[in-house]
């Protein structure tokens, strides 16, 4: 599984398409969201360190903040976007299921892992400035892309078993 990461990069309809012919496992859809979230979670750590030590503050405090937002807080709200991209996606004709939609978006955001990853360590080592904008900027490109082709075929049908 770990090696289909670096294909949803390149082809990620093909990738969500073996994803949902797998069957309806929401044990595994959660799995891919708290591992998404846990390792953004990790991605904040060099950030967080680079923040307490040029505000003074402690870095506990920052790390358990950013853990209660990751890991209690996020997989809530993305349940929510996940429910929200399916609704808009019915508005438009799509007939894919609520599954699907949820697992287009939690498998996009275990999909694009490493780019946080790198944006985390940019923040830590860098700082703000355009290094940081552009590893934004193109974690949310990839993101974006995953996630869209991810959702298009959710939402057609193709490749969940009836």
């Amino acid at each position: 599984m770990s090696s289909d990461i670096p294909r949803a990069w390149l082809r990620p309809r093909a990738v969500m398409a073996e994803r949902l012919a797998e069957g309806r496992r929401e044990d595994r859809a959660f799995a891919f969201l708290i591992a998404a979230c846990a390792l953004i979670w990790v991605a904040q750590w060099p950030r967080l360190s680079r923040e307490a030590h040029l505000t003074e503050a402690e870095l506990q405090p920052l790390m358990g903040g950013a853990l209660l937002g990751w890991l209690l807080i996020a997989p809530i709200l993305l349940y929510g976007v996940a429910a929200l991209s399916h609704i808009a996606a019915r508005l438009v004709g799509g007939r894919g299921t609520w599954y699907g939609a949820r697992l287009a978006l939690f498998w996009s955001l275990l999909a694009v892992a490493p780019a946080w990853m790198l944006h985390g360590l940019t923040a830590g080592f860098i700082g703000p400035g355009p290094a940081l904008s552009m590893v934004g900027a193109a974690l949310v490109a990839a993101f974006l892309w995953i996630w869209i082709n991810a959702l298009l075929v959710a939402e057609r049908g193709e490749g969940e078993p009836a």
